[in-house]
């Protein structure tokens, strides 16, 4: 019958019905580096101390502004399988290293964009990865060779070397402001720095974010902060044990149902009274123990409230486990489960414990400054919660940062003068090559003039100007040869102190081309039909146009 519908045949014969399958160089290849170079369009002009800010509302109308190009991707709810792996490859450098997740993406863009030129001119995918790949591995060298000298080793608790590293990252997300945030971070890591650095782990450093004042007001606390009010009328303590109970101050109910018969009003009274008793009877051992504030991760029933008033023990509630676990760190303490006399050795201390007013806000603050110093807070105070939340990324950074420097406290010179550097050893490195690699190899040394380019554009300079000058102070032996983006000129970065940490360097660039060469490693793409069942962007849809009618 000629009505009947065609017959697929090729792939689409193989597979079920609803599958797409694109293949060959145009369709998949150049269609993968369209979508990658997208990416790294929009994460670009947020890279540096320049860099502009992003608005992006995501799926729960919540509102990011910020230059943070791990947060951009994260709330992007990014589609495209190949733009996935970029933000794959930029998550893995958020989490190793902390910093230098717009390096990532952009580099990669950047690569891909030069790979696709090299294609257009003949060459084959698999000979772009061998010239990116044997590039990747002369970058390496390189770039150890560009260590400054003596920054192996350091001194993780001296505020000042800590800081000439934590600078670029910080100012890179609020500049102008890196030197208040890069003291009060360098502070709180230095107070939470256990006797073996390698160890500090990033959680020990708090952020309490308080609407109101400005980051002047901003402070460092030695101990924790929580955003609640003590339960009762104690609200001060000083030099204080403290006992922690995960399951709520409260009467138990019992294990088993059970009823009891009560003849007459004596029997009530009396069932009344014993009830009070036991209550009592658990609070006073808890007194006697010599806890003098009760921290409960429950209810706090009213009769036992009423008994700790009377035997003057601060009661606290904070719900959230993961809370309650870190206060058990900063006192020391061990929580119990249910209410009962806690032994000596379980008893936290703390120095004081008190109920404060920050700008509007009530707070509970539990100092600690002279007992273990496990934990510190960062109290952050800014205008609007969006600029809260930025400062909080840069603190984050700043921190991330510590931890990488007490593992390789290694640096490079900042500001671009690194890239240039790369950039033109790799060129002649290039030029010594033979066969067909050297044109990818001298491609891979024309991305890294990106870094410069965009630091430029992004400051308002001109890029071209820049660029060349780079290249004649490099050219002339100046290695440490950067821009000097206040004034516009080409500095020393021994004098402007931009320096920054070769482990971030080598995972970005490692991440970078590692995402390149396996999106140029895709030579088709065979995509399933999506499941079934509404999408959630199409029932939204559904939903608002209910509404209207």
């Amino acid at each position: 019958m000629v009505g009947m519908s065609m017959q697929p045949y090729g792939i689409q014969s193989m597979l079920k019905e609803g599958y797409r399958h694109l293949s060959g160089l145009d369709e998949a290849v150049i269609k993968n580096i369209e979508a990658c170079k997208e990416l790294s369009t929009i994460t670009r002009t947020s890279l540096g101390p320049n860099g502009m800010n992003k608005m992006v509302i995501n799926h729960l109308d919540k509102l990011f502004v910020t230059s943070d190009a791990g947060t951009i991707v994260n709330e992007l709810e990014i589609q495209h399988p190949a733009a996935k792996l970029l933000v794959l490859a930029a998550k893995a450098q958020q989490e190793e290293i902390g910093d230098g997740a717009n390096l990532v993406i952009s580099f990669a863009g950047e690569l891909l964009q030069n790979a696709e030129e090299l294609i257009r001119m003949g060459l084959h995918p698999s000979e772009i990865i061998s010239g990116y790949t044997k590039a990747i591995n002369k970058t390496v060298e390189i770039l150890e060779q560009l260590v400054e000298s003596g920054s192996q080793t350091m001194d993780v608790r001296n505020k000042d070397e800590v800081i000439s590293r934590m600078r670029a990252a910080v100012a890179s997300k609020q500049f102008g402001q890196e030197e208040i945030i890069c003291s009060l971070v360098a502070d709180a890591c230095i107070q939470v720095c256990p006797k073996n650095p390698t160890n500090f782990n990033v959680d020990n450093v708090r952020v309490a974010k308080l609407l109101g004042g400005g980051l002047h007001n901003s402070c460092i606390v030695r101990g924790m902060v929580m955003k609640s009010d003590a339960v009762g009328s104690i609200k001060r303590m000083e030099k204080a044990k403290v006992a922690v109970f995960a399951g709520g101050v409260d009467t138990n109910a019992t294990e088993t149902k059970g009823t009891v018969l009560i003849h007459s009003a004596e029997q009530l009274e009396n069932y009344a009274k014993t009830e009070e008793a036991k209550v009592e009877e658990l609070i006073k051992a808890v007194a006697e123990s010599g806890a003098k504030v009760i921290v409960s991760g429950g209810s706090i029933g009213e009769m036992a409230l009423h008994f700790c008033e009377r035997y003057k023990i601060m009661v606290l509630k904070i719900s959230s486990k993961f809370e309650l676990r870190r206060f058990c760190r900063t006192a020391g303490a061990v929580a119990h489960l249910k209410l009962s006399r806690p032994s000596p050795d379980d008893l936290g201390y703390v120095d004081s414990i008190s109920v404060e007013e920050i700008g509007g806000v009530t707070v509970t603050i539990a100092r600690n400054e002279e007992g273990g110093n496990s934990i510190s807070t960062v109290v952050l105070r800014g205008s609007t919660d969006s600029i809260l939340d930025d400062l909080e990324r840069a603190v984050d950074d700043g921190v991330n940062t510590y931890k990488a420097m007490c593992r390789d406290s290694r640096i490079v010179p900042g500001a671009a003068a690194t890239e240039i550097e790369l950039a033109q050893r790799l060129k002649e490195y290039a030029n010594a090559e033979i066969g067909l690699d050297k044109y990818a190899i001298s491609k891979y040394a024309e991305s890294f003039e990106f870094v410069p380019k965009t630091l430029a554009d992004n400051a308002g300079l001109n890029a071209m100007e820049i660029i060349a000058a780079l290249y004649t102070g490099h050219g002339s032996g100046n290695a440490k040869l950067g821009i000097d983006l206040e004034e516009g000129a080409c500095k020393d970065v021994s004098e402007t102190k931009v320096w920054d940490l070769f482990a971030t360097k080598l995972f970005a660039l490692k991440y970078a081309s590692d995402a390149a060469c396996t999106v140029l490693r895709v030579d088709q793409i065979i995509m399933a039909k999506p499941a079934g069942g509404p999408r959630r962007d199409a029932a939204a849809a559904a939903g608002a146009g209910a509404e209207e009618d």
